[in-house]
């Protein structure tokens, strides 16, 4: 069976949303390399509307291993909306995402990869489907944002790993308890 694995950037003070505007300066060289490396883990990439509409806007035309490696790399967007898809290998997946990835994990070797920490990643949490939950805090304090977590199941994690990076940024790595 797969693993999924659900990766988020995030704050020291607990923001994840648009890390776009934040994240940048510890997107650095180490940081590529280790994203990199977990997608070539991944044999899928799995993400929610937002995340779709924000990488295919910002990452549809790729240049460099990681952007080619997500381009050819096959996708699906959870979306009760979407209704296209304008992103090489993406597929929109309707109804309900739990079934879904529970029928999508049985299937394949390959690692799954989730990218943020959005009502998909919580609602995969909640329901014992995600295998690793790796949050990557970088070093900034933004006092005001998206924070990370919203009302929700309680879920117990085991402290799995911690990466250290030359720019301060840390990788928690997370498996249910």
């Amino acid at each position: 069976m797969r693993k999924l694995v659900v990766s988020s950037l995030v704050t020291a003070d607990g923001v994840h949303g648009d890390p776009q505007v934040w994240a940048g300066e510890y997107s650095d060289e180490e940081a590529g390399a280790a994203w990199l490396e977990a997608l070539n883990k991944s044999d899928a990439f799995l993400m929610g509307r937002n995340t779709y509409e924000l990488f295919v806007q910002m990452w549809g035309n790729p240049q460099g291993p990681y952007l080619e490696r997500l381009h050819e790399m096959p996708k699906y967007v959870y979306s009760s909306t979407l209704t296209k898809a304008d992103w090489n290998n993406t597929t929109i997946v309707a109804g309900d995402p739990v079934a879904a990835v529970r029928e999508l994990k049985a299937q394949g070797d390959g690692d799954l990869m989730l990218y943020g920490y959005g009502r998909l990643a919580q609602a995969l949490l909640e329901d014992g489907l995600v295998d690793e939950l790796h949050f990557v805090v970088n070093p900034v304090v933004l006092g005001s944002g998206t924070p990370l977590f919203r009302p929700g199941k309680r879920v117990n994690l085991r402290l799995d790993s911690v990466t250290q990076r030359g720019n301060g940024a840390v990788t928690l790595a997370y498996v249910p308890a």
